[in-house]
């Protein structure tokens, strides 16, 4: 007999984040600013300059002691 236990689905909230958007047309490169290793980054698959911008995104906390302060 198969028995499957399924957990409840956990609502988890959106917000407005900031994030680093690729400015190549051809490349759909984004990371969030508060995982950002550098004041201001450059796209990780194509090495173009990034621009800030807004996203919904879920609510995620960066708890790295590596993390920058602005």
């Amino acid at each position: 007999m198969y028995y499957s236990r399924k957990r409840p689905v956990e609502d988890v909230p959106n917000e407005l984040t900031v994030i680093w958007s690729c400015t190549d047309e051809n490349c759909k490169g984004w990371m969030r600013d508060n995982f950002a290793f550098s004041v201001a980054p450059v796209c990780s698959l194509c090495q173009s300059e990034m621009v800030k911008s807004e996203k919904m995104l879920v609510a995620v906390v960066n708890t790295s002691p590596n993390q920058i302060k602005e």
